[in-house]
Formats: C-alpha cells, sequence, structure tokens
C-alpha cells in the first residue's frame, strides 16, 4: 500500500507529480527557500540599517563626541554635585563650584608632571641617542657579526626615507594642528554641556519620557537608569583599577630610577580607562624607556613588575571591585576598542567600552522583556501600561538621566 502524497505548502491540494517523497522533497525545498530568502533579506536590512546609522554616526561625530564626553564626565562629577544640591546649594552654584574645582584639580596635575616632563625629555633625548649606539654595537658583535657597512646602509636608507617624506610629515604636522585645535574645541563644548547636564539633569528623564508617550515611557526610563548605573559604575572601578595600577608601577619605576616615572604613572591611571589594550601599551611604553635610560636588565625588572601588577589587578583587583561589572567577554571589549580606535582614534579607543555596554544594556533588557513575554509574565506591553508615572519636579538628590 503506497503512502499518500503530503498536502502543499498552502494546505490545499496534495502535491501533484511523481507519487511519494520526490513531491514532498521538493515542496519542502521550495519552502526552505523561501525562508532562506528571507532571513537573508532581513539580514541585509539589518546589516544596512547598521551601515547607515555608523555613516550618519561619523557625519556627525563632531557632535556626538562632545556630549559623549560630557556624559562621561557628568557621571564623575554628580556625587559632589548631588551633595552640594542636597545641602541647598542653587543647581546652578552645585554644577559650577564642581566644575571648577574638577578643572583646577586637572590644572594642578598638568602643572605637577609638565616641569619634570620638561626637564627629563632632554635626558631622554641623549639616552636615546647611546641607546641607538648600544644597539649598533650589539648588532655588530657576536652573535650576529653584522658589518658597519651594512648597517650604515640601513640608517642611511631610513634618513634618505625621511627626507624623501618630509613633505608628507609636514602635512601630518598641520593636520595634528588643526586636530589639536578641533580637540580644544570640543572639550570647551563638552564642559559646557558637563555643566548643563549637572545643573539640569534631574530634569532630563521626566522631559524624555513625556516625549516618548505612557506606552514607550516605562521602557526609557528604565534604560536611562540602567545606562547611568552601567556608565558611572564603569567609570568609578576603572579610575580605582587605574589608580592602584599607577601606584605599584609608579613606585617600581622609583625604586628601579627609571626617568619620567610621574608621566608614566598618570599614562598608567589613563590607560586603565581602556581595557586591556591600554594597560598593554602604557606598560610598553615603561618597558622601552627603562631599556633606553637604564639598561636591559632594568628593563626586564621593569617587565616583571608591569606583568605582576597587572596580574593582580585582572585576577584580585578587579574582580573585587567590579563584581559582574560591565559583563562583557574579553574578546568582546578588544575587538570593540579596535573598531573604536579605526574608526576614531584615541577618542574612539577610549570610548568603544561605554558605548559597547550601552550596547549590551539595551540588548540585555530587550532579551529579558521578550523572554518575559513568551513566558507569560508581564510583557513589553504590559509593563509599559502599568509603568511608573514621573514628574516634572525631581528631588535633587536623584541622578541626571537616571533615577531623575
Amino acid at each position: 500500500m503506497t503512502d499518500a502524497p503530503e498536502p502543499n505548502s498552502t494546505g490545499g491540494e496534495p502535491a501533484r507529480g511523481t507519487p511519494g517523497r520526490p513531491a514532498s522533497r521538493g515542496v519542502r525545498l521550495r519552502m526552505y527557500v523561501r525562508r532562506t530568502a528571507i532571513l537573508s533579506a532581513e539580514l541585509l536590512l539589518i546589516a544596512g540599517g547598521i551601515v547607515l546609522i555608523g555613516y550618519v554616526a561619523g557625519k556627525l561625530w563632531g557632535i556626538l563626541l562632545p556630549i559623549i564626553l560630557a556624559l562621561l564626565l557628568a557621571t564623575v562629577l554628580w556625587p559632589a554635585t548631588r551633595f552640594l544640591r542636597s545641602h541647598r546649594w542653587p543647581p546652578a552654584l552645585a554644577a559650577s563650584t564642581v566644575l571648577v574645582a574638577f578643572l583646577a584639580l586637572f590644572v594642578g596635575v598638568g602643572a605637577l608632571i609638565g616641569p619634570p616632563l620638561a626637564r627629563q625629555m632632554g635626558d631622554l633625548a641623549e639616552q636615546t641617542s647611546e641607546g641607538i649606539q648600544q644597539i649598533r654595537e650589539w648588532l655588530t658583535g657576536p652573535p650576529l657579526n653584522i658589518s658597519e657597512e651594512r648597517i650604515g646602509e640601513v640608517f642611511d636608507r631610513a634618513s634618505s626615507t625621511l627626507s624623501d617624506n618630509a613633505s608628507d610629515i609636514a602635512g601630518y604636522v598641520l593636520s595634528g594642528v588643526m586636530s589639536v585645535g578641533a580637540a580644544i574645541i570640543n572639550t570647551l563644548l563638552a564642559l559646557v554641556l558637563t555643566f548643563f547636564f549637572l545643573k539640569d539633569g534631574p530634569r532630563w528623564l521626566p522631559w524624555l519620557t513625556a516625549q516618548t508617550g505612557t506606552r514607550a515611557a516605562p521602557h526609557v526610563a528604565e534604560l536611562s537608569r540602567q545606562t547611568w548605573r552601567t556608565l558611572s559604575g564603569f567609570i568609578r572601578q576603572q579610575a580605582l583599577v587605574g589608580f592602584v595600577d599607577a601606584f605599584f608601577i609608579g613606585l617600581g619605576l622609583w625604586i628601579l630610577d627609571v626617568p619620567l616615572v610621574l608621566p608614566l604613572a598618570v599614562l598608567t591611571f589613563f590607560g586603565a580607562f581602556i581595557p586591556f589594550v591600554g594597560a598593554f601599551v602604557a606598560g610598553a611604553i615603561a618597558v622601552l624607556i627603562a631599556l633606553v635610560s637604564n639598561d636591559f636588565t632594568t628593563a626586564l625588572i621593569v617587565l616583571g613588575v608591569v606583568v605582576l601588577v597587572q596580574q593582580l589587578e585582572g585576577n584580585v583587583l578587579q574582580p573585587v571591585i567590579q563584581g559582574r561589572g560591565l559583563r562583557l567577554h574579553p574578546a568582546v571589549v578588544i575587538l570593540a576598542v579596535a573598531a573604536g580606535a579605526s574608526l576614531a582614534g584615541i577618542a574612539g579607543a577610549f570610548l568603544a567600552v561605554p558605548v559597547a555596554a550601552v550596547a549590551a544594556v539595551i540588548y540585555r533588557y530587550a532579551r529579558d522583556r521578550l523572554a518575559e513575554s513568551d513566558s507569560g509574565e508581564p510583557s513589553l506591553e504590559g509593563a509599559a501600561d502599568s509603568g511608573p508615572e514621573t514628574s516634572a519636579d525631581s528631588e535633587p538628590g536623584e541622578e541626571p538621566g537616571g533615577d531623575g
């Protein structure tokens, strides 16, 4: 007895043609091809949307960069501002006082680092020349035994390449000067925006939720709170980790009598804000300066100190301080830093991890709401209908963009 032909994909008459498996295979093949085509079209639309967002963000980078920097700076300065506001300081006075104090601290650190750096740079240049001569002597001696003529040819070729590309280098210098001017403008704009974020921050969330409507308002409010907690937690945690790294690495450099201890410690501190990559670069620079200014043995000891401090920080300190932290896999962090650096240079590398963390917050929130909807718990619509009401007047102690 033969098997009855299967119905077609539309649920109508059975598929015609050769009875049995050949017809059902054809129906299934067409169904799979159609599903693959739909999935491919959806993926293409998503990829096109991502490319479009990246293109628009690139065109508006000059506007977005000061805003992002101001938000990150506001997360650092908000606790002090909140303290003053809770003691009945006017919002404008509290914001301006905290911002001026921060600028004074920043300028003081620069004044502390600048003179030692200027004094030691001349000595470092001489030590660099001596280091190059030592390298030449090492290359000409055993076991390499490279001839002086060959080394001279390499140096002459490098000098000739440098002179041939003098015009390009001049163009790069001019571009760097223009970049410095743009950086100054972005910094000033970020400081102005930081003042307004600190002054008017608690009014931001009520205003934003009022613009989004009753259905979306609870989600916007919760995402704002989670994003604010993520950013502020990231800044505080990395600042503490960076301080510990800078202190112990700087102490090791000072004991070993390596020059530029203070600038290297500051570089290590700021390098902590670019996880994994920043610590590696700061450590490599410290080892290089130790090699040039002291000797090979000192450079090896500095390398050991850097590796030891970073291992203790990564395996002991960071898990204790951060706990679950950003909940980003190290591979994701490294890829985000690489993408940010390729798209926007140093600023992109610095902002890559906070941006990736915010994207992860949005993804997890949407995933959890969809999981609640699938399990029969309050769905996106249900949460929106029963969401909290927002008030136009917030308490001074609430966080801007967060609980206010």
